[in-house]
């Protein structure tokens, strides 16, 4: 499975970036799709997940409100839309995907796919 971020950049605080993740070489529709992002010296943070249907979405409560994470299971990508962004959502996104599982999917090391990563800059 070959996952592919974009959608990254530079953006004044309260602005909008909408990133995507292109998953390709399996069915997209087996895997549940996650969102992390990872800021300089910290450890990599869950960010959003979505179900394999796209039926169920969880949010950090850093970003509960102003992220909305989606899937087009037709064209094998999934989204965040970023609004109102802060300063301290700088960070490197790596999106994720994984088959079921009973590991928690907020558990970066229960993930067996990632993309490259993107990077958010926003400035004060």
């Amino acid at each position: 499975v070959q996952l592919q971020a974009s959608g990254g950049g530079l953006v004044q605080a309260g602005g909008s970036l909408r990133l995507a993740c292109a998953v390709s070489g399996r069915t997209f529709s087996n895997y549940r799709m996650t969102w992390f992002s990872q800021a300089p010296e910290k450890a990599r943070e869950f960010v959003a997940t979505i179900t394999r249907s796209g039926d169920v979405t969880v949010y950090a409560d850093s970003v509960k409100g102003r992220f909305t994470i989606s899937r087009d299971n037709a064209k094998s990508t999934v989204y965040l839309q970023m609004n109102s962004l802060k300063p301290e959502d700088t960070a490197v996104y790596y999106c994720a995907a994984r088959q079921p599982s009973s590991s928690a999917y907020g558990e970066s090391r229960a993930y067996d796919y990632w993309g490259q990563g993107t990077q958010v800059t926003v400035s004060s």
